[in-house]
Formats: C-alpha cells, structure tokens, sequence
C-alpha cells in the first residue's frame, strides 16, 4: 500500500492539475542490476518495478525516479521535469563513489591504465571492468549505475590500440555522465563528440577498427592482424 501510494504521490507532484489516471502497482525486486528499474503499462494499468536497492534511498529519490519513467511510458516530450527528477539524476550520478570495485581483467585493466595516463592524465578512478559477450554491434557499454565498463570479448583477439578507443569512448561516458532531457537523456552531445574526436588519429583508428570488427565477424581476424586484406 505504502508503494502505490508512492506512485500516486509521484504522479500528482509531477501534474498537480490532474486525477491519477491510473490503477497503479509497484514492487521491489531481486531481478534487476543494482538501481535499475522499469514501468510496464497496459490499460490504465501501470506497474513500477524498481531494484531492492531503492528501498534505502529517499522517499524524494524514489518520487525523482518514478516521475522519470512516467515521462518515458507517457512519451511526454512537453513537461520540463521537476525537482525531484532533477535529485534522482544527481544521485545516479553520484553513484560511482559509492560502488564497490571488484571487477577487473589483466588486458582490460593495462588498457584502462593506458588511455587514462595519456588522454585523462590519469584522473578517471578505475571502475568495474569487465569482458562481455563477444558483441560485433555493441563493442562497449558504460553502466552509471554500477560503475561498470564493459568491452566485448571480440577484443580479445583484436590489437590492443583499438581496444583502446573502445575504452575511450566509454571512460568519456564515465566522465561526461549525461545530459538530462525532458523525456530522455542525451548521452552524445557536442561536448562529448568534440572530446571523442580528441583520441590521436580517431578518423584513421575508426576506420581500422570497423575492418577489425567485420574480418571478426567472418573468422577472419587473425588475416587482418597480420595486415592481410
């Protein structure tokens, strides 16, 4: 009773002037990577599904997170936001100091050691490394919320300096955080391609690691290392 109501405070915070729409429902679970969460309508049905982690968080927190996937479900692009959306960004934002480091890999960890030293003169503090599936679509991924980069296992037989942009690309992430919009965070803004444009010879190196990626694709990449075409 205590989460529905939660919801429905959630709601009229977000839209003072309106009845609650909904039949609302909301339940923490076990399920989900560390402060995540989602909303799943059907009817004027609607359901919150949010990590057990939020339990310990503010009330304020929790209202910030709900309202944000109210605006998501209702693809509300005219609402600005609110103050309560504004401290739930603050706080996943702020999320990494707190996220045990417990996750590392030899050849990720020299290659995070690298690109640290020589484009963030080593001032981006280390987080969660880990291989992924051997991915040709998503070579990387940056998860604020448990401070954990991800590079997929096709690197491991790939030359290290295009691993190198990979992790670049997601230590700006880390970096950078996100622009928060009214329906949806903007995560490659000008800033961010401006700095990325910034890994020595990037045009040449991009070039070079979507030949890499698709000699992987066909069994091919040892050929390629060896400057075979």
């Amino acid at each position: 009773m205590i989460a529905i109501k939660l919801a429905q405070e959630a709601y009229h915070l977000l839209y003072q002037d309106r009845e609650f729409p909904y039949e609302p429902s909301l339940k923490y679970s076990g399920k989900f990577k560390a402060y995540n969460a989602n909303v799943k309508l059907r009817g004027n049905k609607i359901h919150f599904s949010l990590c057990r982690k939020w339990k310990a968080v503010s009330r304020e927190i929790q209202i910030g997170l709900i309202q944000e996937l109210l605006l998501r479900i209702t693809k509300d692009k005219q609402h600005h936001g609110s103050v309560y959306i504004d401290l739930y960004n603050n706080f996943v934002k702020r999320l990494h100091i707190a996220i045990p480091k417990t996750e590392s890999d030899p050849p990720l960890a020299s290659s995070f050691s690298r690109v640290n030293e020589r484009y963030f003169l080593g001032m981006v503090e280390q987080p969660n490394i880990r291989w992924g599936a051997a991915s040709r679509r998503k070579l990387g991924s940056y998860d604020f919320k448990t401070d954990t980069i991800t590079i997929s296992s096709i690197f491991k037989a790939i030359e290290p300096e295009l691993m190198d942009y990979v992790m670049y690309h997601e230590m700006l992430h880390k970096q950078h955080k996100y622009r928060a919009g009214r329906s949806r965070h903007c995560y490659h803004d000008k800033k961010f391609r401006d700095a990325e444009h910034a890994f020595e010879n990037h045009k040449e190196v991009e070039q070079r690691l979507h030949k890499a990626v698709r000699y992987a694709k066909f069994g091919r990449v040892g050929r390629f290392l060896l400057g075979g075409v």
